[in-house]
C-alpha cells in the first residue's frame, strides 16, 4: 500500500479504521460522524458496546514478530501508521500458525444472506490487516466473529485486497476534504437502523428539495434514540450532589428525591439552588448541561462542556450574507403569523375572522419584506392584533383575574399580571429548550438572522422560538389556564411586577413538559413526531440551509 493521505491544512494525520466502515457504508455517516463529530447512540449502539465490553480490555502482549506465539492472544491491540495514514484498535490478535496472525474484529450483527462479510466490515478488518503487515507480522487472512449468528467469516489478505483498500481511502480522504456532507443515501434500506438518522434526515432532506405539491407523506426514519428528560429543582436551599451514578436532590441534608443520570438531558435550576462540583463533573462528560434560571424564572446562564465540534457550521452561520438573513428571518416571521391566525381561528371563543385576515395578510406582507426594518414593523403590527385578541381564547372560568392583561397588553420585565407572567415563563423556558437544541447541532446560539446579536440574548434561539411561541408557549399558557391549573393564589405581586409561587411554577413546568412530549403530524412530512423532537429537525434544517445543503428554509407551521 502506498501513501493516500492528501496534503490537505486541517486533515488528521490518520484515519481511524472504524470510519472507514461508516464510509463504506454511507459516505453521509462518515462525514457526519467523523468531519462534523455528530454523533447519538441507539439501542444497536448500545447492544454493540456491551459486547465489546470484554475485549475493549487490553490483556495479553502482542509478541514481537519474530517471537513464536504458540497459541497465545493479544486484546484490544491500537496500532497505528503515518506513512498509511490510518489507526486502529484491533479486538483480538490470535495466532494463525505458521508464523501468521490473524486479526479478529467482533460485530453484533450477522454476515450478509451468501455468509460473507458485509463490504463495510470487509473493510476495516483489511485495514487492520494492513496495519499489522506494516508493523512487520505476517497476515493472511483476517476474521469477523458475528454475535448474532455466532460464527466467524474469513476474509482472505492478498494483493488486490489491500488494493480495495488503497482505493476506498483515498475516496474517503477526499469526502473527508469537503466542508459539506455528501447527499443523503436515496430510499436505502441503510437508513432505519442508522443510529444518526435524526440527524441525517434523509427522507426529509429529498422532500424539501421537492415542490410542496409534489411531497408525499414520509416514513418514520427515526432510530430509537435514547432520551433522557429534564430535572427541574424549583427548591429554595435545595443541594444537588451526585453518588453511585445517580443526581441526588437533598434538602437540609435529607434526601427528597433521585434520578440515574442516563434517564436525565438537562438540569435546570431555579433561584438559590447549590450545585456540587462532583455533579458538575459527572454532568459535563455526559452532555447533560445545567441551566440556571433567577427565582422569578429568567433564563440567565448555562454550564456545559466544550462547545460542538461543527465548525464548519458556525463558520457559514457567521458568513451568511445579509440578503439570505433577510430570506429566513422572512420565512420565520411569516410561519410565526400564520401560527398565531391559526391559534385564534381554533381557539377563540369570539368571532375573529377580521383579525384573521389581518394576519394572513401581514404573513403574506412578511415573506415580501424588502428590509430587516420593514419585516420587524410587519411583526410588530401583527403581535399587536394578536394579544389584543389572546384574552378571548382564555375561559370565563379560568380561576385569576384577566382584567389587568386585558387594559395593559403584553408586558415585560417585570410581567405586570397573571398572562403576562405566565407568557414571559413559557418564552423562558422555550429559549432554554432552543439554545440547548442549537448549540447541539452545532450553532453559536447568539448569532441570529432576525433579532439582533445584542445585549447577550440567545438571538438565534430568539429567531427559531418565533414559529413555536402559540406551538408551545402560549398553548400551555391556555392549558394552565383553561383547565385550572393555576389559580390567583399561584400568583404575588410585588415591586409593580406580578411572579408565580412555587406550586403555580411547578404545575406549569407539569403542563411544559407535557406539551412537548405531545406527538402531532408533522405538516411538511406526515409522520407523527413530538414538539420536542420537531424543535431539533426544524435546527437541522435550519443548518442545512446555513451550508447549502437546502435552497429555502420552511417554517413549522400547523394546518
Amino acid at each position: 500500500m502506498s501513501v493516500v493521505r492528501p496534503d490537505f491544512p486541517g486533515l488528521p494525520e490518520t484515519l481511524p479504521a472504524r470510519m472507514l466502515n461508516e464510509f463504506v457504508y454511507c459516505p453521509r455517516l462518515f462525514h457526519l460522524e467523523w468531519v462534523q463529530q455528530q454523533f447519538a447512540t441507539s439501542d444497536d449502539v448500545e447492544e454493540g458496546n456491551y459486547l465489546h465490553r470484554v475485549v475493549d480490555q487490553e490483556t495479553g502482549d502482542l509478541p514481537d514478530k519474530s517471537e513464536a506465539w504458540a497459541g497465545r492472544a493479544a486484546r484490544s491491540v491500537s496500532l497505528s501508521s503515518r506513512r498509511l495514514g490510518l489507526t486502529t484498535r484491533i479486538d483480538m490478535v490470535e495466532d494463525g500458525g505458521d508464523g501468521t496472525v490473524v486479526p479478529v474484529d467482533y460485530k453484533k450483527g450477522h454476515p450478509d444472506k451468501d455468509g460473507e462479510a458485509w463490504p463495510s466490515d470487509r473493510v476495516q478488518s483489511l485495514v487492520q490487516a494492513a496495519l499489522l503487515q506494516e508493523a512487520g507480522y505476517v497476515v493472511e487472512r483476517a476474521e469477523i466473529w458475528y454475535a448474532e449468528t455466532r460464527q466467524r467469516v474469513h476474509i482472505t489478505v492478498n494483493d488486490a485486497a489491500l488494493k480495495e483498500i488503497t482505493e476506498t481511502v483515498a475516496k474517503a480522504w477526499k469526502i473527508a476534504a469537503q466542508p459539506m456532507a455528501p447527499p443523503p443515501l436515496h430510499d436505502s434500506p441503510r437508513c432505519p437502523r442508522c443510529s444518526l438518522v435524526g440527524i441525517c434526515l434523509p427522507d426529509e432532506m429529498e422532500s424539501l428539495h421537492s415542490p410542496p405539491t409534489q411531497r408525499r407523506p414520509l416514513k418514520r426514519l427515526m432510530a430509537p434514540i435514547l432520551e433522557g428528560r429534564p430535572v427541574y429543582v424549583t427548591v429554595q436551599g435545595a443541594v444537588v450532589g451526585i453518588r453511585h451514578e445517580r443526581l441526588e436532590i437533598r434538602l437540609k441534608g435529607e434526601l427528597q428525591t433521585s434520578y440515574r443520570l442516563i434517564d436525565i438531558s438537562q438540569v435546570c435550576i431555579f433561584g438559590n439552588v447549590t450545585v456540587s462540583a462532583q455533579a458538575v463533573r459527572s454532568l459535563i462528560p455526559r452532555d447533560i448541561p445545567v441551566l440556571w434560571f433567577s427565582y422569578g424564572g429568567w433564563f440567565i446562564g448555562i454550564t456545559e462542556g466544550l462547545p460542538g465540534k461543527n465548525v464548519d457550521l458556525r463558520i457559514a452561520q457567521f458568513r451568511i450574507p445579509e440578503s439570505r438573513k433577510l430570506e429566513i428571518a422572512r420565512r420565520m416571521i411569516s410561519g410565526k403569523i400564520r401560527n398565531s391566525r391559526t391559534m385564534l381561528r381554533r381557539n377563540s371563543r369570539t368571532s375573529t375572522k377580521n383579525v384573521g385576515d389581518q394576519l394572513k395578510s401581514l404573513a403574506l406582507q412578511a415573506t415580501e419584506a424588502e428590509s430587516p426594518q420593514q419585516l420587524l414593523g410587519i411583526e410588530g403590527v401583527a403581535a399587536r392584533l394578536y394579544f389584543e385578541n389572546f384574552i378571548s381564547l382564555i375561559s370565563k372560568d379560568a380561576r385569576i383575574d384577566v382584567s389587568g392583561f386585558s387594559e395593559g397588553g403584553r408586558t415585560r420585565r417585570p410581567p405586570e399580571d397573571p398572562v403576562n407572567t405566565l407568557l414571559s415563563f413559557c418564552y423562558s423556558l422555550l429559549i432554554k429548550d432552543l439554545t440547548v437544541t442549537l448549540e447541539a447541532v452545532g450553532f453559536d446560539p447568539y448569532y441570529g438572522m432576525f433579532h439582533r446579536p445584542r445585549f447577550g440574548r440567545p438571538a438565534l434561539a430568539l429567531d427559531l422560538a418565533e414559529e413555536f411561541r402559540s406551538l408551545v408557549a402560549e398553548s400551555v399558557v391556555l392549558q394552565v389556564l383553561n383547565n385550572g391549573e393555576v389559580g390567583s393564589r399561584d400568583f404575588k405581586f410585588r415591586a409593580g411586577g406580578c411572579m408565580l409561587e412555587a406550586d403555580g411554577r411547578k404545575a406549569v413546568l407539569r403542563a411544559y413538559e407535557r406539551r412537548l412530549d405531545q406527538e402531532i403530524t408533522h405538516p411538511q412530512f406526515g409522520y407523527k413526531a413530538s414538539y420536542r423532537r420537531i424543535m431539533d429537525i426544524q435546527s437541522r434544517i435550519l443548518g442545512a440551509v446555513m451550508i447549502g445543503e437546502l435552497d429555502q428554509y420552511t417554517a413549522m407551521m400547523t394546518r
